[in-house]
C-alpha cells in the first residue's frame, strides 16, 4: 500500500509509526509539509517518510499512491480532502475533518458525490476497549434506556498551555477548541444516545490563562510544565499573556431527539486530570473513565456492580490502547471492506456538536439543531444520511 502524507505533524509522525506496525505492506512512499514537526519523531522510530513534495498535485501525480494521510491544520482539511476525492483517492483525516457548518455542507456534497467510505476519519475512541465494553454493556441490556449522561474531558496544565501556544490557540485555524479536543468524546456521546442531538446551551471562556494569573518567578526553566508539550506552526512562548482566542473552560448541556440529556464540561487546568462518564439508564450505570483506566456497572434496583475492571494499556497507545486497534481495523478495511465502528458522517455531526455548543456559548441562547440537520441531510443526500459503517446505533 502507497501511502501519501500532507501535514506531517506529530499526530501522523506517531500514527506512521502506529500504521508501519500494524502492517508490513504499509509504505509511506511522500509527504507535503515545508517544516515536519512530525519528522524527528519518524526518524528516531526508523520510519521512512519517503520523498518530500512541494505540493499535493505533485505528490498525487509522482507517487501513485493507494492512500491519502490528511494531518494539515484543521482550516485546510477541506482542500486536501477534495483534491484526493477528485483524484480518486482513499482518504485517512485526522479529526476535525473540518472547521465550520459551512464547510460541513460543502464536505456534505463531495461525500455524496464520491461515496462515504471513501474517507476515514481519526476518531480513535471509538476503538478504546473502555468505549467498546461502553456499547456492549448497552447491547446487554444492563443500562436500558439511557436517561442522561455526565461526561468531561479535562486536560493537564502542560497540555492547556499547549493549546495556548501552538496554531491551534486560533478558531480561524483550528475551528474552537471544543471542536479541536472535545469532538472525540461528542462523537462517543452521540453513538451511546443512538440519536441526533436537538437542542444546544453553553457557557464558558477563559478564566485561567490571563495575565493576571502568570506565575510570578525569575524565568522560563521555572515555568516547565507550561512548556513540555513542544509547540509546532504558528507557534509561541507566551502562555497566560497569549494572543489566542480559544476559550480554556467551557460547559454545555445537550438535549437529544429522545429526550435523554447530555451534560459536558472541559477544562485546560486540571492537575490531576480525567476524562470520564456517567451513562444513567433506567436499567443501570455506566462510569468509566479513559484516563484513570476504569470501568463500572451497577444495577438500579439491587446496586450490585455487575462489571468492575481496570485496563491495562501499552506504551505505543497515546489513546488507552486505542491507537492500535484502529490501524488494524482502517487496514482492514482497506483491503477486506470490513465496517469500521466510526463513519465521516458520524465525525460530521459530532462536529456540527461542536460548533453549535460554540454558537450557543457566543450568543448566550439555546439553539434548535433542525435547521442544521436539514441542510446537511439534503447535502449528503438521503440515501447517504446513515451509512453501514455508523456506529451511530446499536
Amino acid at each position: 500500500m502507497r501511502v501519501g502524507i500532507v501535514g506531517l505533524g506529530y499526530r501522523l509522525g506517531y500514527l506512521s509509526r502506529v500504521f508501519s506496525l500494524a502492517s508490513e505492506s504499509f509504505e509511506i512512499v511522500g509527504y507535503v509539509d515545508p517544516a515536519p514537526a512530525g519528522l524527528p519523531y519518524t526518524e528516531e522510530h526508523g520510519i521512512s517518510v519517503g520523498t518530500q513534495y512541494k505540493s499535493l498535485t505533485e505528490m498525487i501525480d509522482e507517487a501513485r499512491l493507494d492512500l491519502l494521510m490528511v494531518g494539515s491544520p484543521n482550516h485546510l482539511h477541506l482542500g486536501h480532502i477534495r483534491e484526493g476525492l477528485d483524484r480518486g483517492l482513499k482518504i485517512f483525516t485526522e479529526k476535525p475533518v473540518v472547521t465550520s457548518i459551512d464547510e460541513t455542507i460543502e464536505l456534505a456534497g463531495l461525500l455524496r458525490q464520491y461515496g462515504t467510505d471513501n474517507v476515514m476519519v481519526g476518531l480513535v475512541l471509538r476503538y478504546a476497549p473502555l468505549y467498546k465494553d461502553l456499547r456492549q454493556a448497552q447491547a446487554d441490556g444492563q443500562l436500558g434506556d439511557v436517561v442522561s449522561i455526565e461526561a468531561s474531558e479535562h486536560i493537564p496544565p502542560y497540555h492547556g498551555a499547549f493549546f495556548m501556544r501552538d496554531w491551534r490557540r486560533y478558531e480561524r485555524y483550528s475551528g474552537s477548541f471544543m471542536l479541536e479536543k472535545c469532538c472525540h468524546d461528542l462523537d462517543l456521546y452521540n453513538g451511546v444516545m443512538g440519536c441526533r442531538p436537538r437542542y444546544v446551551s453553553s457557557f464558558g471562556g477563559r478564566r485561567t490563562f490571563i495575565p493576571k494569573n502568570a506565575p510570578q518567578v525569575a524565568g522560563i526553566n521555572d515555568l516547565e510544565v507550561y512548556y513540555r508539550k513542544p509547540s509546532g506552526w504558528m507557534g509561541t512562548d507566551k502562555v497566560f499573556d497569549t494572543d489566542a482566542d480559544i476559550i480554556d473552560y467551557q460547559t454545555a448541556m445537550v438535549e437529544y431527539e429522545n429526550g435523554a440529556a447530555l451534560t459536558f464540561h472541559t477544562n485546560l487546568n486540571v492537575p490531576d486530570d480525567f476524562r470520564r462518564f456517567a451513562v444513567i439508564g433506567h436499567k443501570g450505570m455506566a462510569e468509566g473513565d479513559f484516563v484513570r483506566n476504569f470501568f463500572e456497572v451497577t444495577d438500579a434496583r439491587t446496586s450490585d456492580k455487575l462489571i468492575d475492571k481496570i485496563y491495562q494499556t501499552s506504551d505505543l497507545s497515546q489513546h488507552y490502547g486505542a491507537d492500535e486497534q484502529m490501524a488494524a481495523d482502517i487496514l482492514s478495511h482497506i483491503h477486506d471492506g470490513a465496517a469500521l465502528p466510526v463513519s465521516v458522517v458520524d465525525a460530521l455531526e459530532a462536529g456540527l456538536l461542536a460548533l453549535t455548543m460554540d454558537e450557543a456559548r457566543r450568543t448566550r441562547t439555546v439553539i434548535d439543531m433542525a435547521p442544521i440537520w436539514s441542510r446537511f441531510d439534503a447535502a449528503l443526500g438521503a440515501d447517504s444520511a446513515k451509512p453501514a459503517a455508523s456506529g451511530a446505533s446499536l
